[in-house]
């Protein structure tokens, strides 16, 4: 079968109604991965499949196969499968893992270490200025900012990022020809020009409501963690948040006023167990570990000659990093003592050690201490972990 063939397969399976990621998964296990033999074996079965899932399966629509594949035709357009060799290892670990992802943009920003933010559509304007700094301090800590592209705080969080030359990842409900909603037309091209568009569903699929609750648990299975900012007791961000603590990720959540009704949902996170979070200093020291772990996870999947991202080239040129270094010498240093001797804060230093920590310079160790590692840099997880390979 040539690739071409194979790829309209894939197509088709993708688009059989009630065929569903895992049960997809499971044909391709008992057919030892063979996509073709798996539409076989389905065409051949007729009394235990759906009607709708028979007609299509007898008889799919070329026309709607040829605009798929038209589509993926396009520059930067991608189906990734979850056979693919860089395919986000976090999402298998998720429930009810995707079987393939559509594409639109910097597939490799799929294997940063992303940081989630979510909260609600009708954001106040504290609320999105809130997303807009955080967005902009963990992007600059070297976390890829990871939301939905709807209104309020998920638009601002990817403006931020956008604004301050980060990259952003948009997981979205429809098929990435659509745009929901229809104003953030503009923000859609940013990103698929800047960042990355995300979305299981085929082109020309429009937006459901059962569609976002399943893009929830991409958004959440993507990050090492979600932050929550403003969310109302009744938000589809609590279902985000859920995902994530049942996937074993880390939540965060922003306090508010008890007399702001989208506070009240951050609230109930906190009470259930999310981290109370005040400044993106404390998110970046939790996460610091995940990220590490992720690129060494990364680093042992993706074998070959590892090529120094922007952001490794940006830690040595950078004078604040190039300080930071000079200062640790090769003995361990207190976080504390290294601000008092730098004249950094606590919050600018530490989202300048864990890049320096993904770049293989600096060790963190325990009691908040650091060390500078001996040598050249070593060839570890850092540019894995930025998608480069």
């Amino acid at each position: 079968m040539s690739d071409s063939q194979q790829l309209r397969t894939w197509l088709i399976l993708l688009r059989t109604p009630r065929l569903g990621p895992g049960a997809l998964r499971e044909q391709l296990a008992a057919h030892d991965g063979h996509i073709d033999a798996v539409l076989a074996a389905l065409r051949q079965r007729q009394a235990d499949l759906p009607a709708d899932t028979r007609r299509w399966l007898q008889c799919p629509d070329p026309r709607r196969l040829d605009a798929d594949l038209a589509w993926l035709e396009q520059p930067g357009h991608r189906l990734m499968l979850f056979t693919d060799e860089d395919f986000p290892p976090l999402l298998e670990n998720i429930a009810q893992p995707p079987v393939a992802l559509f594409v639109a943009g910097d597939a490799s920003l799929l294997l940063h270490a992303q940081l989630a933010i979510v909260g609600a559509r009708a954001g106040t304007l504290s609320g999105c200025a809130d997303a807009h700094a955080f967005a902009q301090d963990l992007g600059q800590a070297g976390f890829t900012i990871t939301s939905g592209m709807a209104e309020g705080i998920d638009g601002a969080a990817h403006l931020a990022a956008l604004e301050a030359g980060q990259p952003t990842v948009a997981v979205v409900g429809t098929g990435l020809d659509r745009v929901y909603p229809h104003r953030h037309r503009a923000l859609a091209r940013r990103l698929e020009a800047e960042g990355a568009l995300v979305s299981e569903f085929a082109p020309g699929t429009p937006g459901r409501a059962d569609h976002f609750p399943r893009r929830n648990r991409l958004i959440a299975g993507l990050s090492l963690g979600t932050l929550v900012i403003e969310a109302g007791l009744q938000s589809g961000s609590l279902i985000t948040a859920r995902l994530a603590a049942e996937q074993g990720r880390e939540v965060f959540a922003l306090p508010g006023s008890i007399h702001n009704p989208l506070a009240h949902g951050c609230h109930r996170l906190i009470r259930d167990g999310a981290r109370l979070v005040e400044t993106a200093a404390e998110i970046v020291e939790v996460l610091a570990p995940a990220a590490v772990a992720l690129g060494r996870e990364l680093a042992g999947r993706l074998q070959g000659p590892v090529v120094a991202s922007p952001q490794e080239t940006a830690s040595v040129a950078d004078p604040s990093r190039r300080a930071v270094l000079d200062a640790l010498g090769y003995g361990p240093v207190a976080l504390d003592d290294l601000a008092g001797f730098t004249g950094k804060t606590v919050a600018d230093l530490t989202s300048v050690l864990l890049m320096l920590e993904l770049d293989g310079q600096v060790e963190a160790l325990p009691g908040n201490r650091y060390q500078r590692l001996p040598g050249q840099r070593k060839p570890n997880c850092s540019a894995l972990s930025h998608g480069s390979a």
